[in-house]
């Protein structure tokens, strides 16, 4: 057994609750612009409408006395199930001032989702987005036999949107405000966050006052030359995902600008706009923005070179760690040569294609690979890698920007301690490990003597940085009695732009097997740099199964990506056949979480066929 632990930096104490991030923020600095909000029907480029803290807060006030008025109650629930926008921060704020627990909903939920969690969350009132969500909202109620205090909307709807909410609520003293939003103390839970559910059924996490304090303040402390006064940034992370709210409280709290974004599209032609200083993005955009550099320099028949600047930028990157542990290094007459000509020629075209003042990007959600993170250091856009749960109020572990190592997820947290079990779970306890499910049933092995079990498996090395392994549920045991973690493989080959989702099968079979789901956006923009335009079978299946694609050249380009990560793996942990596979990779198809994170059993049940197929076939691909 083996653990980690990072002392606290701010005591969470000196806070009443989690208002008080924003309260403190007002009192100090009433007239910062707190948010950047896009009119509804306006082009990115158009100009931001500016809202100060000061604003904020009296549009936070009057919808708490909508609410109030509405009938809410100290301790129910309300609902907020829309799309990133200003409207969603407004709401959250005002619920909490109000004394009330937010229960995001999912924007892409389907209707018997929608009802389950009205239905455990005893859900009271709730606030949707659009039309379409307060109707999914109004059918989940009645499905849920559950009598409610209305749903109101974002969008202007007559008589039941939040314009007509702050109405009625127009007689209640700000007095009564005040003392509803002083009632919850740190040990009050202020959220309910339903998991992602990739191996079971969803279960309410229940999120306290005090982990989001604790969060907010230690994290700030520990990155203030990333979270500072003056920087801002672009939230196009769902909003029910506890990362995003737990973003855009520290960002309040420090007096970093915030603006939102629905759709992950828009977020390119933004940044030039925006100009943000930080950015949170998953691994998948960072694949894209690499792939798409490499299309263009491709059509301007100057692959070789970019080739060439790809690999110093990964030397750079190596460089500037080593640099990080040893400030007296000096990078090679060579290497700085060439990384001075290829900025000039393209990195710093990727900088200003990104806004041109990003300090920093930070990437969670899924494991990012060492190389795409060295790369991007040496672009001059350093890359933090952390790791969190739902269940620990976002983030666990972290890297910090002076020490930054690829392909580890970081140290733990201020205030948090990380221990590897014998088994090699990662087990958590600190300020942000949650008060434990909803349902009594959810907590049974949960805690051992304080800890969370994460079902992650991992590895802390002598700095007290953690580099994950895999879920212990996604364990594979071969014919011969191999145990094998498939997501280190799985990791490698999701490393290719072309790929979606990579799954190791073989559990009982005398070998590994691979099924490979491709990317279809970067499948075609490929075949467009490489003059293909007769992709056969390219269809995705709309029967929710998967369809193997047949393209010899697909077949020959995904090898290599196979190939590449065996070289990195014992024999016995490689794939030996793979196929290539084109699925419905949408939420209400069952296949991934709301968080776009692949079901593995789902899928590999709906793939069952093709599995053995893979078996039953004596020919190797690879």
């Amino acid at each position: 057994m083996r653990e980690f632990s990072t002392p606290l930096l701010v005591e969470p104490s000196s806070h009443r609750n989690a208002t008080e991030l924003l309260m403190q923020r007002f009192r100090t600095s009433p007239d910062h612009v707190a948010f950047e909000v896009r009119a509804p029907e306006g082009a990115i480029t158009d100009p931001w409408r500016q809202v100060t803290t000061r604003q904020f807060v009296e549009e936070v006030r009057a919808l708490a006395k909508g609410l109030i008025a509405a009938g809410l109650q100290p301790g129910e629930s309300l609902a907020i199930m829309s799309p990133t926008r200003y409207e969603w921060a407004v709401a959250d704020m005002a619920a909490w001032f109000a004394a009330a627990v937010v229960v995001p909903v999912y924007e892409t939920s389907a209707l018997p989702q929608v009802a389950a969690v009205l239905d455990d969350a005893a859900v009271r009132l709730a606030v949707a987005g659009t039309a379409g969500h307060a109707l999914l909202l109004e059918q989940g109620f009645e499905q849920a036999g559950r009598t409610n205090l209305g749903v109101w909307t974002m969008d202007a709807r007559p008589g039941a949107d939040l314009a007509e909410l702050k109405l009625r609520g127009a007689a209640i003293p700000d007095s009564t405000v005040e003392e509803r939003r002083l009632l919850p103390d740190l040990n009050a839970v202020a959220t309910i966050v339903y998991t992602s559910g990739t191996t079971a059924a969803p279960k309410g996490a229940l999120i306290t006052h005090g982990n989001f304090v604790g969060q907010v303040l230690n994290v700030g402390a520990a990155y203030t030359g990333v979270v500072r006064e003056g920087g801002n940034t672009v939230i196009f992370l769902p909003m029910a995902h506890v990362l995003a709210r737990g973003l855009q409280l520290i960002c309040l709290a420090n007096g970093m600008r915030i603006a939102h974004l629905s759709d992950p599209k828009d977020v390119v032609p933004a940044l030039g706009v925006l100009k943000p200083t930080f950015l949170v993005v998953v691994p998948r955009v960072l694949q894209k923005i690499l792939a798409s550099a490499a299309g263009a320099a491709a059509r301007k028949r100057l692959g070789l070179v970019w080739a060439a600047a790809q690999q110093t930028a990964v030397e750079w990157g190596r460089f500037a760690e080593a640099h990080d542990a040893d400030p007296s290094l000096r990078a090679p007459f060579g290497l700085r040569a060439r990384h001075a000509v290829f900025d000039r020629a393209f990195y710093a075209r990727l900088r200003a294609l990104m806004g041109g003042r990003l300090d920093y990007l930070l990437s969670g959600a899924a494991a990012l690979d060492a190389e795409l993170s060295l790369f991007f250091r040496g672009l001059g856009l350093p890359v933090i890698e952390g790791y969190g749960l739902t269940e620990t109020t976002a983030p666990l572990t972290g890297n910090m920007p002076d020490a930054i190592g690829a392909g580890t997820v970081g140290v733990p947290m201020p205030g948090t301690t990380v221990r590897i079990s014998d088994r090699g779970e990662v087990l958590a306890r600190g300020v942000g490990v949650f008060a434990g499910y909803r349902r009594p049933a959810d907590n049974q092995g949960v805690f051992t003597e304080g800890y969370f079990h994460t079902g992650d498996l991992g590895e802390l090395d002598e700095l007290g940085r953690l580099t994950l392994k895999g879920r212990i549920k996604d364990v594979i045991v071969t014919a011969g009695g191999k145990t094998i973690t498939p997501a280190i493989w799985e990791g490698y080959v999701e490393g290719d732009p072309l790929v979606a989702h990579a799954v190791m099968v073989g559990e009982g079979k005398p070998y590994l097997g691979g099924l490979v789901l491709l990317d279809p956006e970067s499948v075609t923009a490929w075949a467009e740099r490489e003059g293909i335009n007769d992709l056969a079978g390219l269809r995705i299946p709309d029967d929710g199964g998967a369809v193997q694609i047949e393209d010899a050249r697909l077949l020959s380009t995904i090898g290599k990506a196979v190939s590449a990560a065996n070289a990195k793996l014992a024999r016995s942990e490689q794939v030996r056949k793979f196929v290539l596979l084109l699925a419905d990779l949408s939420e209400a198809n069952g296949m991934v979480t709301s968080t776009m994170k692949l079901k593995r059993t789902a899928f590999t049940e709906r793939a069952r066929h093709i599995v053995e197929n893979l078996y039953a076939e004596s020919r190797s691909q690879a």
